[in-house]
């Protein structure tokens, strides 16, 4: 009987052998090393069939169904996360499972300036080979996304609550992904005491960060916020129009962000040249120091008008005589660094045209008429603003 056994259990002792020989060839093995890590994308309701057909056909491991087959008993197959992820050459099956299950996946990090609008965003995150530009405007004004938020209202657009931040997304994050957190760090952010501050100034979060929004278009020196909010907050109160300027050039394609006098008489509900109060929403996204300036404006400031100098500073005037006399000063100041500017230009020429190493002539006079003024200095709000009754 045990002579008859014998050849059976020879051959199922050589299969068994043969079974181990390509399970360690297949799992225990490690595959061929590589000079650099491959990139290996994990995307959303990919199955682990797919993930073992594509990385034996790379070469990342030597057999996608022993792959597959200790992925399940591991009990990770189901658990991998969507992401892109270094797969260095040389590991085994299992290593290479910890990789897709347990490792980190690559990130991209990008930091978004404050005083941005949310098209600016947009371009901000196709540079960055974060997803499509036009995606991220079209995803910004989704009524259905924007629900789902949990936004104050909800706003009508994500002006204003895409919050500027330095981020590390996940290569291969969706639009939507990358807008949530964003708006997550918002809400992180405009809170507590910040939301209370506004209460107390009867705004709601919507229309403080619409202030924000404009303090933070204006404010080009950080200490000078909480003084223009305070001009702001003054002007509401007395029922005069804000005449900010960044208002006035909202939503224009391509613009300088020079504001020109035509751009002032122009008819959006934005511009607040031609409303009354606050416009509907945030006309950029505001970063935390402005929204404090927008619910904490600076105490005892009783300015109505603000000018730009030309270091970015601004002369601030409680009435409209003296901010006519700071307009008319930086004016003449203004013409005359141009003059000086021109003068030094062309005796830079001359120099190179007579081949002198110096030109030590005296500076010629401007011609007569030479000093322009500017149609519009600079500031907010406008030089040309009358007073209030």
């Amino acid at each position: 009987m045990t002579k008859r056994w014998f050849p059976a259990l020879a051959a199922l002792a050589l299969l068994a052998a043969v079974a181990l020989a390509w399970a360690w060839s297949g799992l225990l093995r490690p595959a061929a090393p590589r000079p650099a890590p491959l990139p290996v994308r994990i995307e959303a309701g990919t199955s682990m069939r797919d993930v073992g057909r594509d990385l034996e056909q790379q070469g990342v491991i030597r057999n996608r169904l022993l792959f597959q087959a200790l992925a399940r008993w591991r009990g990770v197959d189901r658990k991998l996360r969507v992401g892109e992820y270094d797969v260095p050459g040389g590991l085994t099956a299992g290593q290479v499972l910890d990789v897709l299950a347990f490792g980190k996946p690559r990130t991209s990090q990008v930091t978004v300036p404050e005083g941005l609008s949310m098209d600016e965003i947009a371009r901000l995150l196709g540079s960055r080979q974060l997803g499509d530009p036009a995606a991220f405007k079209a995803l910004f004004r989704d009524p259905a996304f924007i629900a789902t938020l949990g936004l104050p209202g909800p706003p009508a657009t994500l002006e204003g609550y895409l919050f500027p931040d330095t981020y590390e997304f996940r290569v291969g994050a969706s639009p939507r992904e990358i807008a949530t957190r964003m708006t997550q760090r918002f809400g992180e952010v405009f809170s507590g005491d910040l939301v209370e501050a506004a209460k107390d100034r009867g705004m709601s979060v919507h229309r403080a960060l619409t202030l924000a929004s404009i303090v933070e278009k204006e404010a080009a020196v950080p200490s000078e916020r909480p003084t223009i909010s305070a001009v702001f907050h003054n002007r509401l109160a007395k029922g005069m129009p804000l005449q900010s300027d960044p208002t006035a050039i909202y939503g224009l394609e391509g613009h300088d962000s020079r504001v020109r006098p035509e751009d002032l008489d122009r008819d959006t509900p934005y511009n607040t040249y031609k409303i009354q109060g606050l416009p509907p929403g945030p006309i950029a996204n505001p970063g935390r120091a402005s929204i404090e300036a927008a619910v904490r404006p600076e105490p005892g400031v009783g300015a109505l008008y603000f000018v730009a100098r030309t270091d970015r500073t601004h002369v601030f005037s409680k009435d409209y005589g003296s901010h006519r006399a700071a307009v008319a000063r930086l004016r003449q100041a203004r013409a005359a660094e141009a003059r000086a500017a021109r003068a030094e230009a062309a005796n830079a020429t001359t120099g190179r045209e007579s081949g002198r190493a110096e030109d030590n002539r005296p500076e010629a006079a401007p011609a007569a008429g030479s000093e322009a003024a500017p149609a519009h200095p600079g500031g907010s709000p406008s030089p040309g603003a009358a007073p209030p009754a």
